[in-house]
């Protein structure tokens, strides 16, 4: 109607050319993680030509000061894992992702071809209890299990996606409350696992981490690692193994990131030496204010709180089989992750299960999972915090030790960046927000108005049962460098839900257990 000229003009050239496409319908950019200093720019998916500026752009600044100058997390090469270069894999992969790219992206969508490649150990028994598998970096993960009585009904345990709450909120909700109330259990088999090893492992790290990790064997550290400008590049765990060992545990989506950040730091001459040993152990985490009357009759060694505190991991006897016990949470509870080595895995789960039978155990995904971190508001790399944010405004200044002595390398990393930050004041700060209104959802990039103008967005979303309500995490600008947090919280705030205004309370502490008494009962 606008070029009326257009419906006489004909076809004067029909062109059909290969394209290439990616796993996730994303581009492959920066530094490749197994050859310093050879960078890649490639994958466009059809959008290479509107992106070339600005992915030239971001490129060369890469390539000039080492570092990716903003959160390129979603582009990054490092996401892709080994098996991704599969040529049977990416044909069977990359024709779906084509036609999904103009397709409705539900929220939760999962890709359907080129599954089941990394599996847990345990993936079989957890089909067996009805699991619905997501898939992230290659590994069939459960998000949520369907009840036994709908299975023996017949009915699948599938998505049925929708804008809406999808068939599998409600199966999420009973998950959550059962960890919340009870005890549950989760599969984390895929979490990323870093062995740091040799005499110099403690040093290289201390470097590395924002928190200090000269700590007493069996000792769990949750830190960052920072850049020079203060900005996160990692969130992990690090627990202390035995003198010159180290586990850091890491999203799984990130390993490889990780990995390289940790190879990229080792000093020439430094006797250290890192490897991802993920595969090598699953682990199971038994999560809920009953969790030690859970596990206590399955484990000699005692886990009260004088013997076995939060923070701590020991190596336990379980069944007829050993793990190493760590005992710190990513739900806000009670609980310990089990660490096994695949081969016992299947045994250890089915000795949990047996004792099921006499104190009820809910199977629980990693929807719930989610959920529930996000009610104690534990930020989530890849939305919360990047390397464009910097510790102190993402509200984790506590797992910075400053102070730390120098290490025969150098400083910790960012030191200086974190006191000047201090000394000048935050340009934002990261904010937890519930809705009022119990019905909407939140999912991630909703506006947020303070006192009804836009000043930011939320970086993760999800659906608090527990609080009765949508929960985000978002960044708040300040109205001017160094407003104080008490002058933040005396505005109104609101979400934008769709084009919906919803009237939103916020806090800095998590509004689910804000002093953590839950994590040590």
């Amino acid at each position: 109607e606008r070029f009326p000229v257009l419906a006489e003009a004909g076809i004067q050239t029909f062109f059909n050319g290969p394209e290439s496409f990616t796993p996730d319908d994303r581009y492959i950019l920066g530094e490749a993680p197994e050859l310093q200093n050879f960078f890649v720019a490639a994958g466009f998916n059809s959008v290479g030509i509107q992106s070339a500026g600005g992915a030239g752009m971001v490129l060369a600044e890469w390539m000039d000061t080492g570092n990716a100058p903003m959160d390129l997390w979603d582009v990054d090469i490092r996401r892709m894992q080994p098996f991704q270069a599969n040529r049977s894999y990416l044909k069977s992969r990359v024709s779906e992702t084509l036609g999904l790219l103009y397709a409705d992206h539900f929220p939760y969508r999962q890709v359907e071809t080129a599954r089941n490649v990394r599996q847990s150990p345990i993936h079989d028994r957890l089909k067996g209890e009805g699991a619905c598998f997501g898939e992230v970096s290659g590994w069939e993960r459960a998000n949520w299990f369907l009840p036994k009585a709908e299975r023996d009904a017949g009915k699948p345990a599938e998505y049925e996606y929708s804008w809406k709450r999808q068939n599998w909120f409600d199966h999420s909700a009973d998950e959550h409350n059962a960890v919340r109330n009870h005890v549950g259990m989760f599969d984390l088999s895929s979490f990323g696992k870093i062995r740091v090893v040799g005499k110099d492992a403690e040093a290289v790290l201390q470097r590395l981490c924002g928190n200090d990790v000269a700590v007493p064997d069996g000792k769990i550290v949750y830190t960052q690692f920072l850049n020079e400008d203060g900005h996160i590049e990692a969130d992990v765990t690090v627990t202390r193994l035995s003198s010159d060992e180290f586990l850091v545990v890491t999203p799984a989506a990130t390993v490889r990131r990780d990995l390289h950040w940790i190879n990229g730091h080792i000093p020439d001459g430094a006797h250290c030496f890192a490897m991802d040993v993920t595969v090598s152990e699953s682990v199971m985490a038994v999560m809920g204010p009953e969790a030690r009357d859970f596990l206590q009759p399955l484990i000699p060694q005692s886990l009260s709180n004088e013997d076995f505190p939060f923070g701590t991991a020991q190596p336990v006897e379980i069944g007829h089989g050993i793990a190493r016990a760590h005992r710190v949470t990513y739900v806000g509870e009670l609980g310990w992750e089990l660490y096994v080595s695949t081969d016992m895995a299947n045994h250890v789960f089915d000795t949990l299960m047996a004792r099921a039978g006499d104190h009820p155990l809910r199977m629980c995904g990693l929807h719930a999972l989610d959920s529930c971190r996000i009610e104690k508001a534990f930020r989530h790399f890849g939305h919360d915090i990047s390397n464009e944010d910097h510790v102190l405004e993402a509200g984790l200044g506590f797992a910075v030790k400053e102070g730390k002595p120098d290490t025969r390398f150098g400083g910790m990393i960012g030191a200086d960046a974190v006191k000047a930050k201090r000394n000048d004041g935050l340009n934002q700060r990261l904010m937890q927000f519930r809705l009022n209104d119990a019905q909407p959802l939140l999912y991630h990039n909703e506006a947020i108005l303070r006192d009804g103008e836009i000043v930011g967005y939320l970086t993760s979303g999800n659906y608090g049962h527990h609080l009765g309500g949508a929960i985000g995490l978002g960044y708040v600008k300040c109205r001017e460098d160094g407003e104080s947090a008490e002058s933040q919280l005396g505005s109104e705030y609101s979400i934008d839900v769709a084009g919906t205004i919803v009237p939103a309370e916020v806090s800095f502490r998590p509004m689910y257990d804000p002093k953590s008494a839950q994590v040590r009962l």
